[in-house]
Order: structure tokens, then C-alpha cells, then sequence
């Protein structure tokens, strides 16, 4: 089933910290220490799998908050949000700001000249493939000290924290993951800068689909059966 709790944290990035490696040098998450009125969480962004023939991918973005509504500016501290589009929950495949290609679909393919228009409105946001090392670079850059942060996510079951901070739908049948796909419960980091515009990573997993049902489990190829 879907997660029973999902929502976001706002708060101030007080530090970050990778996991220390394991026997073959690799760690699975960057750690991140926001403060909140509660006190200080502990937040862990997957930029690995602990399965080694499973690879990470991500994207970074910078978005206007208008975007972002209703959460472009919570008050400090962790938010339930409802797993529905318009809450401010956060899906990658069907939030306008962070699909690969925001806007109308096109069934079949569109004439080329229609691709182009669609291109220089809505540019594609294709995701970057690559190792830990690559990922944690592309990450830690946003994680200024200081800065306002949000953090979407499965909030802990004991202990102030989050995970489960990357795509959250789309995993393959026979996983251990496949009961906790779900739609609008992906994870995301974000931070505000000075110009008051949100830096933003996603990650997700190399075996996630990127088109998925109305209960986040895969669809078949196109084509397919």
C-alpha cells in the first residue's frame, strides 16, 4: 500500500554529511540536519542503492515557488499532505513543473515542427544517469547552511527525520518495494536561495519506471501487452 504518511519539512539546513563508505567505498545517502521548532531532524537523500546492479538517476531544477503552491512557503516544521495533485504534494510524473516534458501529451508522436514549438516553451528535463560520486556532486551544491529548506518525504516512525526522499512509485512486480508504489508521494530536497527561486533534486532508481498507473505501479512499454 502507498505510504501511510507523507508530507513535507521546512525548516533551516544546518549541515550536511555523507554516510560513512562501506567494505567496497560507496554510501547510500547524503545526510542533511534541518532545524525546525521541534528541533533538529535528520534527513537521508538516497544517492545510491544498496543493490549494486541497480543505478541512481537525478535531475536538478530551479523553479519559481509560485510553482510550488500551496507549499512554496510552509511554516517551519513537518506538514501531512494529502497524496492528490493541487495539495502540494509532489509527483515527478504529473507535476507540471517537474515532468520531463511539462505540458500537453501527444498520442501518437506530434510532427516535428510541433516537437520544436514544444521544446523552446516547455524544454525537456531528462534525467542524469551515474554513480554515488556523481549524484552527491550534483546535490550538494544546493545544500548552502542557512538556507531555507523543504524536504518531501516519509517522515520517521521514531525520532525526528525523513526518508524515502527519491521517486516512490514505479517499482518493478516481485520487488520488495512494488506494495509502496504510489501516485503524488515522491520525495524531493529544495532550498531557497537568496533571489527567493528553489534549487531542487530528484533521484530515483535505474528499475523505476517512468510511466506509471493511477496506483503508481508500472505500465507496460508502449507497444507492449
Amino acid at each position: 500500500m502507498p505510504f501511510e504518511n507523507y508530507g513535507v519539512l521546512s525548516g533551516t539546513l544546518h549541515r550536511h554529511f555523507r554516510d560513512r563508505p562501506d567494505e567496497q567505498g560507496r554510501w547510500f545517502h547524503v545526510n542533511l540536519e534541518v532545524d525546525a521548532p521541534a528541533g533538529r531532524y535528520r534527513v537521508a537523500v538516497d544517492v545510491d542503492s544498496k543493490k549494486s546492479a541497480v543505478g541512481v538517476e537525478w535531475k536538478v531544477l530551479t523553479l519559481h515557488p509560485s510553482v510550488l503552491e500551496p507549499v512554496d512557503a510552509p511554516a517551519p516544521g513537518y506538514h501531512d499532505l494529502a497524496r492528490t495533485s493541487g495539495s502540494g504534494a509532489v509527483d515527478y510524473l504529473r507535476h507540471p513543473a517537474l515532468a520531463d516534458h511539462p505540458g500537453c501529451l501527444f498520442l501518437p508522436r506530434p510532427p516535428a515542427w510541433i516537437q520544436r514549438i514544444r521544446e523552446r516553451i516547455s524544454p525537456a528535463r531528462p534525467w542524469t544517469a551515474g554513480s554515488h560520486l556523481e549524484a552527491s556532486a550534483a546535490l550538494e551544491p544546493i545544500l548552502v547552511p542557512g538556507r531555507p529548506v523543504l524536504v518531501f518525504g516519509e517522515p520517521f516512525d521514531t525520532g525526528l527525520g525523513m526518508h524515502n526522499v527519491h521517486q516512490n512509485q514505479g517499482d518493478p512486480y516481485g520487488s520488495q518495494w512494488w506494495e509502496e508504489n504510489g501516485v503524488w508521494q515522491d520525495g524531493a530536497t529544495m532550498t531557497r536561495r537568496g533571489d527567493g527561486l528553489y534549487d531542487v533534486f530528484l533521484s530515483r532508481f535505474s528499475s523505476q519506471a517512468g510511466a506509471t498507473d493511477d496506483d503508481g505501479h508500472p505500465l507496460p512499454p508502449a507497444g507492449g501487452a
